[in-house]
């Protein structure tokens, strides 16, 4: 249902543009937005305008109008004045109040229809005829962009993000539970993954303290609710992997996307058989933040030696102690892969143990 607010704006506009004093009450007579105080007008004169057949009558210094939704009494209108200004701005108004409450129900309808399909509460053949009534293009390109939200109910997040898109165009911004805002955006056959990435960095801009996670192309409306997981998947294995990143993509998760299918009993086994008792909760600051620059540098011994500002000698020392105590020399590639795995499952194992508390 359109909001009174709504209503006061859209009288307060036609009020300063014609200066005709403006007035709507619901059926029962209570005032919804008003630009002039309406105590004169009972509500007997409202309720006998209201069950009477006429569209338009006038009443102490007043023209009254029905307001219709789908051939439903929903509102009265009041203009201020008797002459035919008064009366034709009164039927302006109606026509623009009709039409606010026929855009507002179609956009609600649309919301529900679209967090319906993201959780695949629908089945096909609802998909194809509820499209067909909102008038939806069903074989447009789409992706599903989640923005991690602060608190529940993130009214301003929200409309930072609704402010972002245009208001004509045929993105829909929603949200299907407290902690995220959902963004179904059309895309063109020129827009790729690097222009999807640009759009993330933007939202993320206009908000941040947030993350966002985006998912893969889908060129069905059917398959929005698979861009849609994919993109929740992205920020939850984001959280776990790539706490850095404020921006994450489905289709740049890599190894990360592949642990979080794994069940703990079986990374337990994995990191006994390869690290034994020494799991990194086990090492100090001074060897994970060597063994991290090392990875980060392509196991480059001189450069990372250079960023951490100590000897190259002394690094390889570093190297070799955790060699003696893992048996595994991460200058080897082979091992490297092996050790930068491991760290991940035991990210993974931490976050599991966390989620269960």
């Amino acid at each position: 249902m359109i909001s009174n607010q709504i209503i006061q704006t859209s009288i307060d506009d036609l009020r300063g543009i014609t200066r005709i004093n403006l007035c709507v009450l619901d059926v029962n007579g209570s005032l919804a937005a008003s630009t002039f105080e309406p105590s004169e007008i009972s509500k007997d004169i409202l309720s006998a305008f209201a069950g009477s057949p006429a569209e338009s009558q006038s009443f102490q210094g007043c023209h009254f109008f029905k307001i219709y939704d789908e051939g439903q009494l929903s509102y009265i209108l009041l203009t201020k004045g008797t002459g035919d200004d008064a009366y034709m701005i009164g039927k302006v108004a109606v026509k623009q109040l009709e039409g606010l409450i026929i855009a507002y129900k179609q956009r609600f309808d649309r919301n529900n229809f679209i967090q319906n399909l993201l959780l695949d509460n629908l089945l096909l053949v609802d998909i194809n005829n509820q499209a067909k009534k909102l008038h939806i293009n069903q074989d447009t390109l789409r992706v599903v962009y989640l923005v991690e939200t602060q608190t529940a109910e993130d009214v301003i997040a929200m409309e930072s993000v609704r402010g972002a898109f245009a208001p004509d165009s045929q993105d829909v911004i929603t949200a299907v539970d407290e902690k995220n805002v959902v963004v179904v955006k059309e895309l063109t056959d020129q827009d790729d993954y690097e222009t999807l990435d640009k759009t993330a960095r933007l939202l993320a801009g206009m908000l941040s303290t947030v993350r966002v996670s985006y998912g893969t192309i889908v060129s069905q409306l059917k398959d929005v609710s698979k861009s849609y997981k994919e993109a929740r998947l992205a920020l939850e294995v984001g959280e776990i992997f790539y706490p850095e990143k404020i921006v994450v993509a489905y289709h740049t998760l890599g190894l990360g996307r592949l642990i979080y299918q794994l069940p703990l009993s079986l990374c337990k086994m994995f990191m006994v058989e390869v690290l034994g008792e020494n799991l990194p909760s086990t090492f100090d600051e001074e060897t994970l933040s060597t063994i991290e620059k090392f990875f980060e540098n392509n196991l480059n011994v001189s450069e990372t030696a250079r960023q951490l500002f100590v000897h190259r000698n002394t690094l390889v020392y570093r190297l070799e102690k955790l060699e003696k105590t893992t048996g595994l020399d991460i200058r080897v590639f082979e091992n490297a892969l092996v050790f930068q795995i491991a760290l991940m499952v035991a990210r993974y194992m931490e976050y599991l143990e966390t989620k269960e508390l």
